[in-house]
């Protein structure tokens, strides 16, 4: 999670809007009324409503918004289609490389239910924070945050903290395609989406003989999904590589990233990330400031 501190250390002047000068409650629990909440997402949506049109952010009639080159033998569509939905399984790592090139081409993204997110983590797979909107802990309303979010950004991501009835989960997904949204849903049980990643084996590099420490690593990630997304895709990435990027892993991968005397540690599958106890209330951060709500 982002904290205060480095919220306001968050460079904001790539972001196309005024910045939301919002105090922040020191009072544990605060939170602000709906007609608050309803203000802060009535500014953000006239923000966006009138910033330029560039690469990357384009009006809703463009059918999909940019994924990393390293993710074009996984998306049917080159990148993350307008109006669809998409599940990873477990890992939040996979789940922010997935939005870090709509992110950086200048999509505004969202994150609900991402209570201990670093943003070091994010901004270093090539998230933008000054486009970001954060909501750690949405409650037990959290469906309804989601689909407020929907309404505005061009791509929000949940790790919902409980199960959804099946009606809301088709309710939500009818509203992500009737706003031409992209929604990412951390949790391989969601139903109705149309794609899911996860990954099937791991390898860490960077170990030496009793020495160093862990600087890449090697992944194997797989989608399925439905309808035209149906074929199984399998690739291997660097998830990140020694520079901390995101790229495809080239044949022989293994063979030519150790260097002498190091070791590579190996996993088979991907264990979802802890979830820990979340705390009621709502925390939302706008291009790197926080309000509570």
């Amino acid at each position: 999670m982002v904290g205060t501190s480095q919220a306001s250390a968050l460079d904001t002047s790539r972001a196309p809007h005024r910045k939301y000068n919002r105090s922040v409650s020191s009072e544990a629990g605060a939170r602000r009324s709906a007609a608050d909440r309803a203000a802060v997402l009535a500014e953000l949506r006239a923000e966006l409503a009138a910033r330029p049109t560039t690469a990357g952010v384009a009006g809703r009639a463009v059918p999909t918004v940019p994924a990393l080159p390293a993710f074009a033998g996984l998306l049917p569509d080159g990148g993350l289609r307008r109006g669809a939905s998409y599940t990873v399984a477990g890992s939040t790592t996979l789940t922010l490389a997935l939005i870090a090139g709509a992110s950086g081409a200048g999509s505004w993204c969202g994150l609900v239910g991402f209570s201990q997110l670093g943003a070091e983590a994010a901004t270093g797979l090539g998230v933008d924070p000054g486009r970001l909107v954060l909501v750690p802990t949405p409650g037990r309303k959290w469906l309804g945050v989601v689909a407020a979010l929907v309404d505005v950004l061009d791509v929000v991501v949940v790790r919902p903290p409980t199960s959804a009835p099946d009606g809301e989960v088709r309710r939500l997904a009818a509203r992500v395609r009737e706003r031409g949204a992209v929604l990412v849903v951390q949790d391989a049980d969601w139903s109705g989406s149309e794609l899911g990643l996860s990954i099937t084996s791991s390898t860490w590099h960077g170990l030496g003989a009793g020495h160093g420490h862990l600087s890449a690593r090697e992944v194997t990630i797989q989608a399925t999904g439905r309808g035209t997304a149906g074929r199984r895709r399998t690739s291997r990435l660097w998830l990140p590589d020694h520079a901390g990027a995101v790229a495809v892993a080239t044949e022989p991968a293994t063979a030519t990233a150790n260097q002498p005397g190091e070791q590579v540690v190996e996993q088979l599958g991907e264990q979802p990330a802890d979830r820990p106890g979340e705390q009621p209330g709502e925390v939302i951060s706008l291009a790197g400031r926080r309000l509570s709500a």
